[in-house]
């Protein structure tokens, strides 16, 4: 080895020394960032530097440039996360979006921060996720969908997730305990896809026995979650007992207080809950059980979802009653973990006005300690729980926006509503306002709403017109004046007119309005020139990025759905005139629209009916168990369960859905309209419901979907043909 050759192996050894040292004395915040950043811009993270700096108990973020480096300093690991996605967002004009299958899209070029940047949080708490999300949207997901999502939410502030993913190992372990077999366990559970209603004391063992395998590869999995999780500076929220036993449990003890759940979603007795009173002594046994089990499982950060009464009666209205079940649930919980939080969702005080009178939610509420519950203003997008409350008695709350049922697609989301009742409540909504959150009940078409509330809970020096002209230039990949009046457009004007769950091509077939629980039409009738321009400028617009190619499929298949709406009304005429040739024409149109919502969609993967469906399949090792997950998942978006209570409440406009399925539905009776015409008889619509429901329970079993699969950029001529053949 000559002396030069030597010299350069000594520096280099010398120099990886010392990185060696520098690493291993990094604080573990700064390496869970920089792991994140790993992750996310693998190209770019080695010119990002995290520092960690003492705070109070608020959350703060610095950003500054430092030579070639990007300097990201904060106070925990999660602030980390949001001030790298503030510089990726108003830096890099880059989006990270909650799905696995978007790009990360970085400039080739990191850009510098011109000026130090400071941002300290408005309040302590950001909640997400809600029990309905785990069924409408997460039942398959893996760890590479669970990483990104995790990430996302890091990357949005959100510190106190729901965290409900294999729960059911916990209350097999409990349930063990009290002296159940294996198989009366199993045969309590309902099937994957549903357990988010078990969790919440609605239904029990509808498509179950829950497989083995299944609770066994969910736990794991949850491991996996909570672990990233904290790592990344959240606080997840596990379950606690909130009052649910098995049938089998009251035979077991008939001298217990348990009564049955009055009926949820038209659910015949079966898959009725039944309701061990907290004031009942083997509550508090069953509270402690569950509280072990979990630590011992996935331990606790101390905070426990506990939602006995979620569209479900309370046994007894009585005011007396309701407190003592109050103070009981928060007693069992504190014996359980002295250091319990008790999170409860807010839903049932609005959505239940009949019952929960001030009378009964003061009793209930004012018996449990203050500092002891965190109440979820649910809905805070629709009504402002806390002015109907009381500020909830003074109990600690976050404000939360739903936007979204059932998972939906609806191109809607009130930010003129939002934007004023966020301020309202920010200002005045009490010192026991600590948060802001969503409870979505499934991931839509439009998570730029989410990342906006997600944001309030920061003192950004930005306006609400600010951050959707950061918005626009995110989508395009650039600083544009026509980018940001269309988006401006879209938020503000076109979105808030939608205010339904779905469009009419997902509807049950009917003339006139919605057929009980099926779709609930949109405000908006038909075409309007606003949403026609929209899809028409944004294709003008133009762009190479992923999220402008998702962009415009999202807005053509609102469109082309709002078209759908006219030809519904057209076969309607022709049936009241009797114009058999006019029905046959509008036939022809509607299945033409309807194929060609399916060809746009199947632009964007994660707008795929296979796609569900592949994943429910790779939960199963045999043929018997593939076909089990296909059916609970096709289940629920569809009938939902065993009665109409609830069919299409999780109506999508998914590839493959609307070709197979909704397609069929509109056409078989566009069929029956045009015999009935044909043979000059009047339309039974009894019988055509009969012949419908056995078309859409039939549907449900596992059976191959062709899906034309076609690439995000396809969405651009796709569009331009669409807009052209149908004058948009």
């Amino acid at each position: 080895m000559n002396t030069k050759t030597l010299f350069v192996w000594i520096v280099s050894a010398v120099c990886f020394w010392g990185c060696s040292v520098d690493a291993a004395k990094a604080p573990e915040s700064v390496k869970s960032a920089e792991a994140l950043a790993k992750r996310l811009i693998p190209a770019q993270a080695s010119r990002i530097e995290f520092r960690e700096i003492p705070s109070d108990s608020t959350d703060v973020f610095e950003l500054c440039s430092e030579g070639r480096k990007i300097v990201i300093s904060a106070n925990n690991a999660g602030t980390m996360a949001v001030g790298l996605n503030y510089y990726l967002n108003n830096y890099c004009r880059t989006t990270v979006s909650e799905y696995a299958a978007h790009p990360v899209e970085m400039p080739e070029t990191l850009p510098e921060v011109p000026e130090k940047v400071r941002v300290t949080a408005k309040v302590p708490w950001r909640f997400y996720l809600n029990y309905c999300t785990f069924g409408y949207t997460m039942p398959w997901w893996g760890w590479k969908e669970w990483e990104r999502f995790i990430d996302w939410m890091a990357l949005n502030g959100v510190n106190i997730p729901l965290a409900t993913t294999g729960e059911e190992a916990v209350w097999q372990r409990v349930w063990r305990r009290f002296g159940l077999s294996d198989e009366q366990i199993r045969a309590h559970f309902t099937g994957p896809a549903h357990l988010a209603w078990h969790r919440m004391v609605n239904i029990n063992s509808f498509q179950g026995p829950l497989p083995q395998d299944w609770i066994d590869a969910q736990a794991d999995l949850q491991k996996k979650i909570l672990s990233r999780e904290r790592e990344l500076s959240m606080k997840p929220v596990l379950h606690a007992f909130s009052g649910s036993v098995p049938a089998v449990f009251k035979d077991m003890h008939p001298e217990a207080q348990i009564s049955k759940v009055s009926n949820w979603g038209n659910f015949g007795d079966p898959y009725r809950c039944w309701f061990l009173s907290p004031t009942d002594p083997l509550y508090a046994e069953i509270q402690k059980a569950c509280v072990e089990e979990t630590e011992a499982l996935f331990g606790t950060d101390h905070i426990w979802g506990l939602d006995p009464f979620n569209e479900v009666d309370a046994p007894s209205w009585d005011p007396e009653t309701l407190a003592g079940m109050g103070r009981a649930f928060s007693e069992s919980l504190s014996a359980a973990d002295p250091d319990a939080v008790w999170l409860q969702m807010g839903w049932f005080l609005i959505n239940d006005r009949k019952h929960w009178t001030p009378e009964n939610m003061e009793a209930f509420l004012g018996s449990v300690p203050k500092g002891k519950l965190i109440i979820l203003d649910y809905h805070d997008d629709w009504v402002l729980g806390w002015k109907i409350t009381e500020r909830f008695y003074g109990h600690d709350y976050i404000a939360c926006a739903l936007l979204n049922f059932g998972g939906n697609t609806l191109l809607n989301g009130n930010f003129p509503t939002l934007i004023p009742y966020y301020e309202e409540t920010l200002r005045d909504g009490g010192r026991n306002l600590k948060g802001v959150g969503s409870t979505l009940e499934g991931f839509g078409t439009n998570p730029y709403y989410y990342e906006f509330v997600l944001s309030l809970g920061w003192n950004y020096p930005f306006s609400a017109d600010e951050w959707i002209d950061r918005l626009a230039d995110r989508h395009v990949g650039r600083e544009d004046a026509s980018a940001r009046a269309l988006w401006k457009k879209i938020i503000m004007e076109i979105a808030p007119q939608y205010t339904g769950t779905g469009v009419s091509m997902n509807a049950h077939p009917k003339f006139g309005e919605r057929y009980n629980w099926t779709v609930k039409y949109p405000d908006i009738k038909g075409r309007t020139p606003v949403m026609d321009y929209a899809w028409r400028q944004m294709l003008e617009i133009g762009s190479d990025r992923y999220e402008y190619h998702y962009d415009l499929v999202n807005l053509g298949r609102q469109a082309l759905g709002d078209y759908f709406d006219i030809l519904k009304d057209s076969l309607e005429a022709t049936w009241n005139r009797n114009d058999i040739a006019g029905a046959k024409a509008v036939r022809s149109q509607m299945a033409e629209v309807l194929d060609d919502c399916d060809a746009l969609l199947a632009c964007a993967p994660e707008l795929s009916l296979q796609s569900w469906n592949e994943a429910a399949r790779s939960w199963g090792d045999t043929p018997e168990e593939k076909g089990y997950y296909e059916r609970c998942a096709r289940t629920i978006l569809t009938v939902w369960s065993n009665n109409r209570g609830l069919t299409d409440y999780a109506n999508r406009q998914w590839s493959g859905l609307v070709g197979s399925y909704y397609k069929t539905r509109w056409m078989m009776f566009c069929d029956d309209i045009i015999a009935a015409m044909e043979d000059g008889r009047s339309f039974n619509e009894k019988v055509f419901d009969e012949k419908l429901r056995y078309f859409e329970v039939r549907w449900t079993e596992p059976s191959a979907v062709e899906i034309e699969y076609r690439q995000p950029q396809d969405a651009v001529e796709l569009s331009r043909r669409l807009i052209e053949k149908y004058g948009f």
